[in-house]
């Protein structure tokens, strides 16, 4: 008889290029009992993505620099990845539902962690 492993944590793909905001969205991803992955922008998540099929949920800050932002990341991600789940996040933009792709979900900063750890939870499981 096989001894029952439990399934390895879901893997969130964090997206922020501040680099004390992104620890702190790495805190809450580990808290809810995630595993992360950092980018500092939508190319190197791009990179991320392409490499590996364990991604469960997108974390991604809106206003970055580079070729995209996280809203077109977002969508990109949504169409070439749509099991992926998407949590944008912005402390400027308020984004209407109708910007954002299906099944995604926006919430302005700062963030509360434990509002936060519960959707997450909600969206990809619980541990």
């Amino acid at each position: 008889m096989v001894p029952d492993h439990p399934a390895p944590p879901a893997v969130v793909l964090v997206v922020e290029d501040e680099m004390l905001l992104r620890m702190r969205a790495v805190d809450m991803v580990e808290d809810a009992g995630y595993t992360s992955v950092q980018a500092v922008d939508a190319d190197e998540a791009v990179t991320i993505l392409e490499s590996r099929s364990d991604i469960a949920l997108l974390f991604t800050d809106i206003q970055m620099p580079g070729s995209m932002d996280g809203l077109k990341l977002a969508h990109a991600v949504h169409e070439r990845w749509p099991p992926i789940k998407i949590i944008l996040v912005s402390g400027q933009l308020k984004l209407a539902d109708i910007e954002i792709p299906a099944n995604s979900r926006f919430f302005g900063k700062p963030l509360e962690a434990n509002i936060m750890i519960a959707q997450m939870q909600s969206m990809i499981g619980h541990v």
